[in-house]
């Protein structure tokens, strides 16, 4: 290595920013899984396979709330009118 360099005042860690939101990970993935995401991307005419894996992390997760809203809507629709409360509160639309 030349002596002309100055390291000094360097920093160590990653040269690259990350964007606000978002954290750097290592994690190990099937390699069929991670193929496939690479395929879609390039099937597609490009772009990213990890904002692609994130999308469809974020669509699961998603699903997974809907599923427990619609839950506690049909126990709902189905126990109160046991309790009398058919229209209590303008809970039940018609």
């Amino acid at each position: 290595m030349r002596k002309e360099y100055d390291f000094s005042r360097g920093k160590r860690g990653a040269v690259l920013h990350l964007p606000p939101g978002k954290t750097r990970i290592t994690i190990r993935i099937d390699d069929d899984i991670l193929e496939w995401f690479r395929r879609q991307v390039h099937e597609a005419g490009g772009g990213s396979y990890q904002t692609l894996m994130n999308k469809a992390l974020r669509n699961f997760i998603e699903s997974q709330d809907r599923f427990l809203e619609d839950t506690l809507r049909r126990v709902l629709r189905e126990e109160l009118p046991r309790y009398g409360r058919k229209s209590a509160a303008g809970l039940i639309r018609r």
